[in-house]
This record gives C-alpha cells, sequence and structure tokens, in this order.
C-alpha cells in the first residue's frame, strides 16, 4: 500500500510538473485577420500554451477593417495582442528584396523574413519560447512551399523555434514537439490551396466568425506591379516614401511622358485621396461641370498639360462637343484652361495607362 501510494504520489507530481512547465512555455503568434493565423493560434492555445498574438501593419495591409478583425481574434482567443508598425522599414523589402519578386513586384520570401525576425524580437521582449504561424504548405506559389518554408526559417533566425501548426506535421519537428511542449497529434497536415480542412477543424474548435478568402496583398495585384515599376523606372526606388508608394492605388493613371505621369480620380472617395496626396504635383480640378480631381507628376510641358487636361475633361460630365473649364494648380499658382474632351475611342486612352 506504501509502495502504491508512494508510486501514485509520484505520477501525480509529474502531471503537475508537466503541466506546470507547459504553462510557463509562451508562444508569439502572427495574426493577420485569416482563418488560418486564427487557427495555428487557437491550436497552440488549446494545447495548454499561453499566447501572445502579433500583428504587423505596413503601407500594403493598414487597414481599419483589418484591424478591428485582428483585435476582434485577438479577444475572442483571449489572449493579448501586440501591433507594430513597420510600413516604413518594410519599404526596404519591396525595394531591394534579395529573393526577388513574384508575378508583380510581391517579394514574398523577403516579407515573411522581415515579419519574422520581428516576431523574434517580439518573442525575446515577451519572455517566449517559440513563433507560430498560419503558413500553409503549398498554399502560396512563391513562399509556401517547402523550399521557401525553409530559407524563411533558416534566415529569419528562428530555424525551429518556428511552429506552423496546420502543416506540422509534414515537416521537420520544431522545438514545441521536441521539448514535448505540444504533441504531434494536437498538430496537422495540410497542404495545397482547399481550406476544408480549415473549416473542418474551426468547427471542431468552435471558431465560426471568420472571414471567407480576400484578394491578398496589393503587391500581386499586376496592375499596382505595372504602376510601381513604372515608379520604380521614373521617380527611382530610394526616392520613393510612403506617399508614393500608396497614391499608386488611387485613380487612372496615365503616363504622358518619361517626364510627367497623370492620376484621375475614379469617384468621391478617390478625388479625397489624391487630394490629401498631392503634396508638390500639379491639380487639375473642373470649374463648372462635375468631375474627377486629377494631378500631375513630374515637370510637364504646356503640350502635355493640355494632354492632361483633355483626358481629364473626357472624364466630366461634358456636353459633346463643348470645352471643359479646369483650373490648374501648383503651389501658389492657379490658372483656368480649357480643353476638348478626348473622344471616348481616343486610342492614347489605352496606350498611355499604366496598368490598365
Amino acid at each position: 500500500m506504501i509502495l502504491e501510494r508512494e508510486c501514485e504520489d509520484s505520477m501525480e507530481n509529474r502531471r503537475t510538473e508537466s503541466e506546470t512547465s507547459r504553462r510557463s512555455v509562451r508562444a508569439i503568434a502572427l495574426l493577420s485577420g485569416g482563418l488560418d493565423s486564427t487557427l495555428a493560434a487557437a491550436i497552440v492555445k488549446h494545447a495548454g500554451i499561453e499566447v501572445v498574438g502579433l500583428t504587423v501593419k505596413y503601407f500594403v495591409n493598414a487597414d481599419e477593417r483589418r484591424a478591428a478583425k485582428i483585435a476582434q481574434t485577438a479577444r475572442a482567443l483571449r489572449i493579448e495582442l501586440r501591433t507594430l508598425d513597420l510600413s516604413v522599414e518594410h519599404l526596404r523589402v519591396i525595394k531591394h528584396p534579395r529573393h526577388g519578386y513574384g508575378c508583380a513586384v510581391n517579394p514574398c520570401i523577403d516579407c515573411r523574413i522581415f515579419m519574422l525576425q520581428h516576431a523574434e524580437r517580439i518573442m525575446e521582449e515577451e519572455g517566449a519560447q517559440f513563433v507560430v504561424t498560419g503558413e500553409v504548405l503549398g498554399q502560396r506559389p512563391m513562399s509556401q512551399h517547402r523550399g521557401a518554408m525553409d530559407i524563411v526559417a533558416q534566415e529569419s533566425g528562428l530555424d525551429d523555434r518556428l511552429l506552423r501548426p496546420l502543416s506540422a506535421n509534414l515537416l521537420p519537428d520544431s522545438l514545441p514537439v521536441k521539448e514535448g511542449w505540444i504533441k504531434r497529434e494536437a498538430l496537422f497536415a495540410i497542404s495545397g490551396r482547399s481550406r476544408q480542412e480549415q473549416v473542418a477543424i474551426a468547427a471542431q474548435l468552435g471558431i465560426t466568425d471568420y472571414p471567407q478568402p480576400a484578394g491578398g496583398c496589393i503587391l500581386t495585384d499586376k496592375a499596382y506591379g505595372a504602376r510601381l515599376r513604372d515608379a520604380f523606372s521614373h521617380v527611382g526606388k530610394d526616392a520613393m516614401g510612403i506617399d508614393e508608394f500608396v497614391i499608386l492605388r488611387f485613380g487612372r493613371q496615365f503616363r504622358l511622358s518619361e517626364r510627367a505621369k497623370l492620376f484621375v480620380g475614379r469617384n468621391e472617395r478617390e478625388n479625397e485621396m489624391l487630394g490629401t496626396l498631392a503634396g508638390g504635383r500639379y491639380t487639375l480640378d473642373p470649374t463648372e461641370v462635375m468631375g474627377p480631381l486629377a494631378l500631375i507628376e513630374g515637370e510637364p510641358s504646356e503640350d502635355e498639360i493640355q494632354l492632361a487636361a483633355a483626358i481629364v475633361a473626357r472624364y466630366c460630365d461634358h456636353v459633346v462637343g463643348t470645352p471643359v473649364s479646369l483650373q490648374l494648380s501648383h503651389g501658389e499658382e492657379a490658372r483656368v484652361i480649357e480643353a476638348m474632351p478626348l473622344a471616348s475611342d481616343d486610342p492614347r486612352l489605352v496606350s498611355l495607362r499604366i496598368g490598365g
């Protein structure tokens, strides 16, 4: 009886020590607001490990709805959330990626390395032992094939301190598995682009409020990529700040010449955004009819200003065959010019357009 009691006591002590050890382990989980990162954080928390959420803001994903969704996710998971704004630092990654671009100007591998390097810093600040992401093997062609995932783990400096719970059982054991902090049975072997398994896991974990897949990062958009390559060529990579990247998201854009470019708002919101980003650019604004705000960037000639005015007039509410009056402003100088709208089938509307 004494031996049995001692044995039971010993087993209970080991169990208590194991539970205490697991509770003392902390993880940093990257949250994007999507289903995969939510599941990854939930899986690790469900295993009894303390999780701290981390979201990284860039100019490409700075969106109030996204931020609100991530905050909501952290509250639902009952985890602390930290936010890093790395917009300025991230520009260097976009301009000079070591691993190159994907289909547009998306340096996906370099972006992952950059993000995880900062996650490692937060890991150390928080006294955590590893980092968690929602990456799925084979889901993204550039950054989530096996070779790229290995490069990201190695060059971020995390190595086996990086856990990808959704595909962990298709990858070498990471530190949390080696140390017994989380069992393989709690992890998954998902690959490919289907979300069926993730949806099933979400149901098991009681996660019901998650967004459907969106269009993804703006850097993967081919129209934006064409605009950015044009800006790299004419403005210069190293001369571009955040505003020069942000403005490329708005309006119809036309390359008038090697030294001048035109932005034409497509709706009220874009007109407002272009107005806030006008800076030292020329502005063209219709004076007597409804129409878009437009900006001219660079050093346009008088002929190029007239061409810009004709393009802008094309998108104004004008009477066919009559000129449109527009105010041209630059610094403290302003004057009114008149332009005949280009015909809707004028080939220059297509040949000068950047990015479709």
